[in-house]
Parts: C-alpha cells; sequence; structure tokens
C-alpha cells in the first residue's frame, strides 16, 4: 500500500526535529533578543518558480508556525488586501516599501520578508517530486534592523522508497507526478517548508515569542 503523501512529510519533519539540532551550528539571536518583537506583519512573498500559485500556497500556511512560535501574526489576507488597495499589486512593489510606511499603515513591530525559489511538482526522468525551497528574513520596523534570517526546503520524495527497476522508476515517476498534481501535494510541502523554516527548536529557527511558555529560553 503507498504511504500517504502527508505522512511522509510529517515523518521526515519529525526525523529533523530529533537529529538537526545535535548537527547544525549556532545562531547568533542576539538581535532578535534584544528587539523582542511581539507582533509580524507578513509581506507578500516573491517568487522565483514559474508556479503562479506558489505565493498563495505558501502565505496560507506562513500564520500556524509563527502563531505557535507564541508571535501575534496579522491576518495575512487583509494584509494582502491592504497592499493592494494601495496600489502595490506586486511582492516587488510591497517588498520596496519605506519600513517606516509599513509600521505607520499597520503598526507592527517586525515584518517577514519571503522569498519562494521553488514550488511546485517536477518530473525529472527517474524521480518525481513536489518541492518547496523558502528564505527569509525578519526585519524590525521599528528601527530597520533585520533581525532573523533562515531558509529551509521539503520535498514529497523525503522518506520514499526508490528500491525498483529502471522501468518501475519511469513509471512512479510519472505517476507521481500526475498524483501529487492533482492533489496539490506542493500545499502539504509548503506546510512543512515554512515549520521548518519558522518553528522554535530547530537549528536557526526562531525564537519563542512573548505569547509562548517558552519565552526566554536559550535557543538549541
Amino acid at each position: 500500500m503507498r504511504t500517504p503523501i502527508s505522512t511522509r512529510l510529517l515523518t521526515a519533519a519529525l526525523a529533523v526535529l530529533v537529529t538537526g539540532c545535535a548537527s547544525a551550528p549556532g545562531y547568533d539571536y542576539s538581535a532578535l533578543r534584544q528587539a523582542k518583537p511581539a507582533s509580524i506583519l507578513v509581506m507578500p512573498a516573491l517568487n522565483q518558480s514559474p508556479d503562479v500559485t506558489a505565493p498563495a500556497g505558501v502565505l496560507s500556511q506562513v500564520t500556524l508556525p509563527l502563531a505557535e512560535a507564541g508571535y501575534y501574526v496579522l491576518p495575512v489576507s487583509l494584509s494582502m488586501d491592504m497592499f493592494a488597495q494601495n496600489g502595490m499589486h506586486t511582492a516587488e512593489d510591497a517588498q520596496a516599501l519605506p519600513i517606516a510606511k509599513l509600521r505607520e499603515i499597520f503598526g507592527a513591530d517586525a515584518a517577514l520578508y519571503l522569498d519562494i525559489r521553488d514550488y511546485g511538482t517536477s518530473y525529472a526522468v527517474l524521480s518525481s517530486a513536489s518541492v518547496v525551497t523558502l528564505s527569509a528574513r525578519l526585519v524590525d520596523l521599528r528601527t530597520g534592523r533585520q533581525l532573523w534570517d533562515g531558509n529551509a526546503s521539503a520535498s514529497s520524495a523525503e522518506g520514499r522508497n526508490t528500491g525498483s527497476s529502471l522501468l518501475g522508476l519511469l513509471v512512479t515517476a510519472l505517476v507521481t507526478q500526475i498524483l501529487e498534481t492533482m492533489s496539490e501535494s506542493s500545499l502539504e510541502v509548503a506546510a512543512i517548508a515554512n515549520q521548518r523554516l519558522l518553528s522554535p527548536g530547530l537549528p536557526g529557527g526562531l525564537l519563542h515569542g512573548p505569547r509562548s511558555p517558552e519565552y526566554g529560553k536559550p535557543a538549541p
């Protein structure tokens, strides 16, 4: 029986939680600790992938890890509407706005700038997978100082059994691409990528925010 995509991705994410912290180098959180942001504005995401649905897919998954980390997140859909109503119809336009203007309009302590490097399902002869790769930086809207940056990637191929004949691999790759495209599995992969990027406790992730009972505790 084929293992559901969501189950395989969750297993892979748990493996990162268990083993990743021990091997990654430390991150300098001094700027983030000093700034102590409590509220975050999620900016429209830059999209370097060929999939025009990528920003919506990524932004729909970004609030949960930030909220679970202990931050207040300005409602993403309302923020996007506000940008559009003020003539900012592209992520490039929105991300070019002055820090002081963002602070004046939204009143948030910090802004999260997202860059989508990869998004979607691709066919690569012997393998096919939905891949999401993200980078981000958190900027203090009170001072303009960068408080944190990071990157993360997730793939539906993680944990997949590749032991098969050449013909079997070719057929599996084609079928996987069709099924994952039809099921929009990139949304599931985007959720994992956002968790890896933003969750406290993971190497290079954010620190816990003031709404978390873990707030103020040392990072791994």
